[in-house]
């Protein structure tokens, strides 16, 4: 007795594309908008965190499960919506957690809320980026996906550019998903471990400017060097062999 199979489902119409990017882009807008308007950016704040820092802590030793995972799935939503505070939630997750449980679950996190909206930016507006970048924008993705795990890798390690603006520009290129989601995991985790580890000192932390020194940002930054050198090895040897072709 043959069975019949159901038939596939169909495949999305240009208007149902259109409408969840209209969604995404609403739902995105207004996480943002709500953020502001209910004062999530005075709650992140150093002075708010300072003085609240006990009950934190009392709330975190009595429901230690509980507070992991909503520190967990607020860095998430902060990383995925671009939301600010990133520095502010790395310092608090330090203060509670130590350094290297708190290092873990930042890196994790900020994976993946980097990861969402990453492909979220790629299924809105990638396409039109493209069309309208052209040939200009055909040449700088080739450059860029050809050595996309190094390139990426130095923006994470080198803080020149703001976290979102990273998790953006690369939705244009054709770099491939897993590739993002690794450079990032690898690239975060030292400056992570810095921000986190001076968590621990919270009490004695007055303001949020130069808390990093002149030495660390070297260190980051030839960090960032290290990750380009892959490129610069191809790079070398694709003009020694273009040199040595017979003309």
């Amino acid at each position: 007795m043959r069975m019949d199979l159901p038939p596939p489902p169909p495949a999305a119409t240009p208007s149902g594309s259109r409408t969840l990017k209209l969604t995404l882009v609403a739902l995105f807008v207004g996480v943002v908008v709500a953020f502001f308007a209910l004062g999530g950016h005075r709650y992140l704040s150093l002075d708010a965190i300072k003085a609240n820092r006990d009950a934190l802590l009392a709330f975190t030793q009595g429901h230690f499960a509980a507070s992991l995972a909503i520190a967990f799935v607020v860095y998430v939503a902060s990383t995925a919506f671009s939301l600010p505070g990133g520095l502010m939630l790395s310092l608090t997750v330090g203060f509670l957690f130590g350094r290297w449980i708190g290092t873990a679950l930042v890196v994790v996190a900020a994976t993946i809320g980097a990861t969402l909206v990453f492909v979220a930016a790629r299924y809105v507006f990638a396409d039109a980026a493209r069309r309208r970048l052209g040939a200009f924008g055909e040449r700088i993705n080739a450059g860029f996906t050809e050595n996309a795990f190094s390139y990426l890798l130095f923006l994470r390690l080198v803080p020149l550019f703001p976290f979102f603006l990273v998790n953006l520009a690369p939705a244009i290129t054709s770099i491939p998903l897993s590739t993002y989601a690794l450079a990032t995991f690898i690239g975060v985790i030292p400056g992570t471990f810095v921000f986190v580890n001076l968590g621990q000192t919270l009490g004695r932390i007055e303001s949020l400017q130069g808390l990093v020194s002149a030495e660390t940002l070297g260190a980051f930054a030839l960090l960032g060097v290290f990750a380009l050198v892959p490129v610069a090895i191809r790079k070398l040897r694709a003009r020694k062999v273009a040199t040595s072709a017979p003309r």
